[in-house]
């Protein structure tokens, strides 16, 4: 079942004087769903999340959220929340007070922000009362309870993230925006903070839109990845979708954890299936494998054992160099033996070699 769209950006462009940061984008984002931003550094993503979120304006095109045209209003406005990289706490303030601070800006008045004379004002008392509800519930979904009377000083990287989480969660928005929020952290916690940030995306029903670099990251946790190169959307699918059928050679090499071999006309792999110079043939590593009877010839430079999978760097006769996997428990020849590959029944990739679009078909030559 298709979800109804929350937000759109509609032909979106922004341009900081001669220069054309977003050229044309169109996003579409549906309710209850979880979209990565995927992209390398400078590619415009996080400019993207700046515009939704409100932060920025766009030069030319539109901003529609709940079938209104927002492009002029504030965040505040907007009712997104945005988890940053930096995750910005206020190092003065408890774990409770920095969850606490979007519902005391919008239940408190500035009279009943203050320490003494807030607990004689009857609303404020009213007020008070429900913001230390709400941020018990909060801080008890993400296991912070016993943290609340600390500082930010105090906790670790992962703490924080839940804190600045939490700080978002509490405010009940329409959609999460979350800017690279586990970059900070190692890469064990990152792994588990993914599995909770995919929890909370499960438990609230909301929309999460996340921008990263890290293409494991979108993979493990979006159901939507927009790759985003140079400013515009190359392509905007399901994972599956743009592992399986990339819309060109640039998302064909940006997805996938080992970067796909590319065998351009004159490589040797484009004259063995008979296309010529019609196509470049792409083929994932994991899809290239020791083959006894492959056609594929080539010399075995390194072998990177990696426990149920072995990384191999070859080098075929005509010098290209290219990756291929083998199970962890397979017997590998000697370094600098030569080594015939085989490609998996209907893992090939064809791109036109003039444009790189993908090619649906190929007759051959």
């Amino acid at each position: 079942m298709t979800l109804p769209a929350l937000l759109e950006l509609q032909n979106v462009s922004r341009r900081f004087g001669q220069t054309t940061v977003l050229d044309d984008v169109n996003v579409s984002i549906n309710d209850g769903s979880f979209t990565a931003l995927l992209g390398a550094s400078g590619c415009g993503k996080s400019t993207t999340l700046r515009i939704i979120a409100g932060l920025d304006r766009p030069t030319e095109g539109r901003v529609v959220l709940n079938g209104a045209e927002v492009a002029e209003k504030t965040a505040y406005e907007r009712n997104v929340a945005m988890v940053f990289q930096s995750y910005a706490l206020y190092p003065h303030l408890t774990v409770f007070q920095n969850i606490a601070l979007p519902l005391t800006m919008r239940h408190l008045g500035t009279l009943g922000r203050m320490p003494g004379l807030g607990r004689l004002l009857p609303n404020a008392r009213a007020a008070r009362s429900h913001i230390r509800q709400k941020v018990g519930e909060t801080a008890e979904s993400l296991g912070l309870s016993e943290l609340l009377h600390r500082k930010p000083s105090s906790l670790s990287g992962g703490q924080k993230q839940r804190v600045a989480l939490g700080r978002a969660l509490v405010r009940d928005p329409v959609l999460f925006l979350l800017d690279e929020p586990l970059s900070n952290l190692d890469a064990r916690l990152r792994i588990k903070m993914r599995g909770e940030l995919v929890s909370l995306h499960k438990r609230t029903g909301k929309p999460f839109v996340y921008v990263t670099h890290d293409q494991t990251e979108a993979m493990a946790m979006a159901d939507q990845i927009v790759v985003m190169i140079d400013g515009k959307v190359a392509q905007a699918g399901s994972p599956r979708d743009l592992y399986d059928h990339p819309a060109n050679k640039d998302v064909a090499a940006f997805i996938g954890h080992n970067a796909m071999n590319f065998f351009e006309p004159g490589d040797g792999l484009a004259q063995l299936n008979g296309v010529g110079d019609k196509a470049v043939i792409g083929v994932r590593p994991e899809h290239l494998v020791p083959d006894p009877d492959g056609a594929l010839s080539a010399h075995l430079e390194t072998a990177e054992f990696l426990g149920s999978e072995t990384v191999l760097g070859l080098r075929t006769q005509n010098g290209k160099q290219v990756t291929a996997i083998a199970s962890g428990e397979v017997d590998l020849p000697a370094e600098g033996s030569q080594l015939n590959l085989g490609v998996l029944a209907g893992r090939f990739h064809y791109f036109d070699s003039q444009s790189g679009k993908r090619m649906t078909e190929v007759t051959p030559s």
